[in-house]
């Protein structure tokens, strides 16, 4: 599954953003045990678990966007749209913060 999320930021920006975010995630949803691995200054590898099952994925950061893949099981796939919103929503707040320097 990918999603992609817009954005005026510059890369070092950008990448401050996704990383805010994702900590902010983790902190809230911390029974989930997400796991963020940066692998390049541009490409994060993550994981999530869930009703016994882990997802996979990465944050691939792009001129102008943050693309979002996650390889969701079968049987999680009901709740894909929650999961989506919830990340969307988190980044979104902290590109914000960083637009306002907050980051």
């Amino acid at each position: 599954m990918k999603h992609v999320i817009k954005h005026d930021l510059n890369p070092e920006l950008a990448r401050k953003a996704t990383q805010s975010a994702f900590d902010a995630y983790a902190k809230r949803f911390a029974d989930y045990n997400p796991k963020a691995d940066w692998v390049k200054e541009d490409h994060a590898k993550v994981s999530f678990s869930a009703k016994g099952l882990t997802l996979k994925g990465d944050f691939v950061l792009r001129p102008g966007e943050i693309e979002m893949n996650l390889d969701v099981p079968f049987l999680l796939r009901p709740f894909q749209g929650r999961a989506v919103k919830v990340v969307e929503e988190e980044i979104e707040e902290w590109v914000q913060k960083a637009k306002r320097g907050e980051v």
